[in-house]
């Protein structure tokens, strides 16, 4: 089996430069957004303008005078949709490392700096490059520095050390997703608050004016149509972001399921094969 990083990673597949795990590409997230977006907008075109609430509330203008910041919230939630889209590939991608042949089938196997030259052989020939899956790279980073670690305690903090460091990695890959989980809703508030201004600002310009009782009452009719129609795009932007946020926490829940099958390996298949020894002892790798 031969397992080429740039055939099975989606951003290289399309031409995009990839990041590093499951860290993504923004520039190329943003355009699936923006087609995912358009796409949408396409579906509910046809049935825009004939009295379906839940259709018009997506979109500006017309008689009930609408925010344009639904279109906002829609595309902001579609980037973020695709980015954990994205996430979900590259992860899918990583966990092809599991699959390999990395370790000689011999149950009396051991690890020294001797043989740990013919495991990384093995990785290289079967990998075009093994510093792209963070699984092959605690390895590769934990052989290739074994006759330096010494011992096997040497080596399980090698491979804990570089654990952390891709735990904070990916931690760090949804710097941007939280802050777009952050906007939608907020721009949900702002629409509503706009909402809020003009029809209270357009009840006050009538009892300003010194309206009859009946004028009055035609415009608190017209300012409780307009905050039904201001609450629309909190609705939006409410339901919006909960659908990311829940899709957000099942992705990242299965990211830490990796980083915990990586380090799982990596204990049963590297640490437990060493000898307890000095391994300054052996020859060089």
């Amino acid at each position: 089996m031969r397992l080429s990083y740039a055939r099975n990673d989606i951003e290289r597949l399309c031409g995009f430069k990839s990041k590093k795990l499951t860290m993504v590409n923004y520039v190329f997230t943003f355009i699936i957004g923006l087609l995912m977006s358009i796409l949408f907008y396409s579906l509910l075109i046809p049935f825009y303008g004939k009295d379906i609430t839940l259709i018009d509330m997506f979109f500006h203008g017309g008689t009930a005078n609408r925010s344009s910041l639904p279109y906002y919230t829609v595309f902001l939630t579609f980037w973020s949709i695709a980015i954990l889209i994205v996430k979900m590939l590259k992860l899918k991608n990583q966990r092809k490392a599991f699959e390999l042949d990395i370790l000689p089938e011999d149950p009396n196997f051991v690890l020294s700096p001797r043989t740990a030259r013919e495991i990384l052989d093995r990785i290289y020939l079967q990998v075009d490059q093994p510093s792209c899956y963070a699984l092959l790279d605690r390895i590769d980073i934990a052989l290739s520095n074994l006759k330096n670690l010494g011992n096997i305690t040497g080596v399980s903090e090698c491979l804990a050390g570089q654990a952390s460091n891709d735990e904070d990695y990916l931690s760090n890959s949804y710097t941007i997703l939280n802050g777009f989980i952050w906007a939608i809703p907020v721009l949900g508030f702002i629409g509503t608050v706009i909402g809020l201004s003009d029809a209270v600002g357009g009840f006050g310009k009538v009892v300003a004016k010194g309206a009859d009782i009946e004028e009055l009452k035609a415009a608190l009719g017209g300012v409780t149509s307009g905050l039904s129609v201001a609450f629309e795009t909190t609705l939006i932007a409410l339901v919006l972001a909960l659908i990311v946020q829940l899709f957000a926490k099942f992705v990242n829940n299965q990211e830490e399921l990796f980083m915990d099958e990586c380090a799982d390996y990596c204990n049963r298949n590297i640490v437990a094969k060493m000898k307890n020894v000095n391994l300054n002892a052996d020859e060089n790798i």
